[in-house]
């Protein structure tokens, strides 16, 4: 059995490896146990914080005193040190991960900076990420996917405008424990007074951020004290731990248990006795023979293989990416999610949600976006609430958002799809929004509650989309439609009364205006949609539709 193998293994990140190579799902847990057992396993972690805080010094004085940084690396920094160094003789950790040569020429961070490193208790994944307030974005980009977050302080500074805005978007992204690294203590003679009263100061707003943990650090990063190994002299005052002590043991917060949901992101057709559905299990064990039902119809079916390159399996489970093949055929497609039959999850179509705007343009309620959740793409339309104030990180009415604003927002989609919230599961819980006429991503959201009452499909949602299927949003535009039919028709019959006071004409046109007029719209609408339809596919050439 290949898990012996892994009893005496030397590295986290072979055992790691390993998972992914596991032939059924008892020996995946099997191996998952021993590593267990071994290490405290991975840990995703992101450093932010205002401009100039010394996030990159942190990491790079880090990676160098994990022992991370080879010889040939030292010698490559020492001489960009000369050239591009902002420390003077002394070598400038934040190069190791400063590697864009604007970066290196402007002394700040503009894209995120992953670094993969490990030591004999744990691995890491850490996300360096930009201060600057322009680049704001990449720090949300760079948050999303961390258990844990490294937040850095100026002592010379304290809490600033930034520090809050960083802080408010990592809670946002659910993380529960973070770092509260107060650095540059060396500039402000190792004060403890100045330490206490930073820390008090972020404190304050401990109610709004929800934070599970807060651990406070001094340090100054390109000394590496309190970084690697207690300061013992400078600030033998503080007896807590140091940076990579508390990141080394720290125990992540797990997230709910939940059902079997899986995201399906294509359809596998390869010949004609094969269909399968490929996606990732984001949450939960599917197994042969449960029964599933697929997002968007309901329709029920059970599961007949669970295939992979290295064979079928009996199970799968979260983080695994099969593909799952039906024992009849059921319409399912890219967007759809199959989940547990008696998961009371629901499609839904009208929310309410947390959104990081991230364009220069601001936000419009009367536009329409795209809505892209996992695989499930659609339309939507925002109606700004409120939006957070930084000063005091509290909420201010306001009807659009802009640049690194974020805000309260309720949006309705052009089309039910399957969601649930954010703080109960990350995969249906967060999206983005693309401007359709640019395709930049403009928005980056977090699921917060479901509008009650205002998502079942009814009738006249039926009828708008048998209508005009060609629509983006058939709903509000036959509510257009019908109300300027109405609002033409009387306004012409009313006309003609006046002009020839005769009921007979006056009858034909109100006949002409309620329904031949509408009939002949309805056919000129759908031949002109069928043609646009057809000179498109003339232009499609590389198998997307089979």
């Amino acid at each position: 059995m290949k898990s012996v193998v892994f009893k005496n293994y030397l590295h986290f990140d072979l055992a790691l490896r390993a998972l992914n190579y596991a032939d059924n799902i008892n020996e995946f847990r099997t191996m998952k146990n021993i590593i267990e057992e071994n290490s405290l396993g991975l840990l995703k972690f992101i450093t932010c914080g205002s401009v100039d805080d010394g996030k990159s010094t942190l990491i790079g004085r880090l990676l160098f005193d994990a022992g991370q940084v080879y010889e040939d690396h030292l010698d490559a920094l020492d001489d960009a040190s000369k050239k591009f160094g902002t420390t003077g003789e002394n070598r400038d950790f934040a190069l190791l991960v400063d590697g864009l040569s604007a970066e290196r020429e402007q002394g700040i961070t503009i894209d995120v900076a992953y670094r993969y490193f490990r030591t004999k208790k744990r691995a890491f994944i850490v996300a360096d990420t930009p201060g600057h307030e322009q680049y704001t974005r990449n720090m949300a980009t760079g948050a999303s996917n961390c258990d844990l977050a490294v937040i850095l302080i100026d002592a010379r500074k304290g809490v600033l405008v930034q520090t809050r805005r960083h802080a408010l978007i990592v809670a946002k992204m659910g993380v529960k424990k973070i770092v509260l690294a107060i650095n540059k203590m060396d500039l402000i003679g190792y004060d403890k007074n100045i330490f206490e009263n930073i820390k008090k100061d972020f404190q304050k707003y401990a109610d709004i951020f929800k934070f599970e943990e807060i651990q406070a650090i001094p340090i100054a990063a390109p000394n590496g004290e309190n970084v690697a190994k207690l300061a013992s002299e400078n600030m033998a005052w503080y007896n807590g731990p140091y940076l990579l002590e508390y990141l080394e043991n720290v125990q992540p917060s797990k997230p709910q248990a939940l059902n079997f949901r899986f995201p399906v992101q294509w359809v596998n057709r390869p010949d004609l006795d094969f269909r399968g559905f490929a996606g990732y299990v984001s949450s939960g064990i599917v197994k042969i023979g449960d029964v599933i039902k697929v997002s968007s119809s309901g329709e029920k079916a059970k599961v007949a293989r669970i295939v992979t390159q290295n064979g079928d399996l009996d199970a799968a489970i979260a983080g695994q990416a099969p593909t799952i093949c039906l024992d009849k055929e059921i319409d399912v497609s890219r967007g759809d999610v199959l989940i547990a039959a008696n998961d009371p999850i629901e499609t839904q179509s009208k929310f309410k949600a947390s959104i990081f705007w991230m364009s220069a343009d601001k936000s419009s309620e009367y536009k329409e976006y795209a809505f892209k959740l996992g695989t499930s793409f659609t339309n939507a339309k925002l109606k700004v609430e409120k939006t957070i104030d930084f000063n005091d990180l509290q909420e201010i009415p306001n009807k659009s958002l802009s640049m690194n604003a974020i805000g309260s927002v309720q949006i309705t989609l052009s089309k039910p799809v399957l969601l649930d919230t954010y703080s109960k599961d990350r995969e249906l819980g967060a999206f983005i929004l693309i401007d359709k006429i640019t395709n930049e991503t403009v928005g980056l959201g977090m699921v917060e509650t479901i509008v009650k009452g205002e998502n079942k499909t009814n009738r006249f949602d039926e009828i708008a989309h048998y209508l005009m299927p060609h629509h983006a949003n058939p709903n509000s535009a036959l509510k257009y439609l019908i109300n300027w039919r109405i609002f033409a028709a009387i306004a012409f019959s009313a006309l003609v009364w006046i002009v020839t006071k005769n009921l007979g004409y006056f009858a034909l046109a109100i006949l002409a205006e309620f329904i031949l007029r509408p009939i002949l719209q309805y056919v000129h609408y759908n031949l002109y949609y069928n043609d646009a339809k057809n000179s498109e596919n003339d232009n499609i050439s590389d198998g997307s539709g089979i």
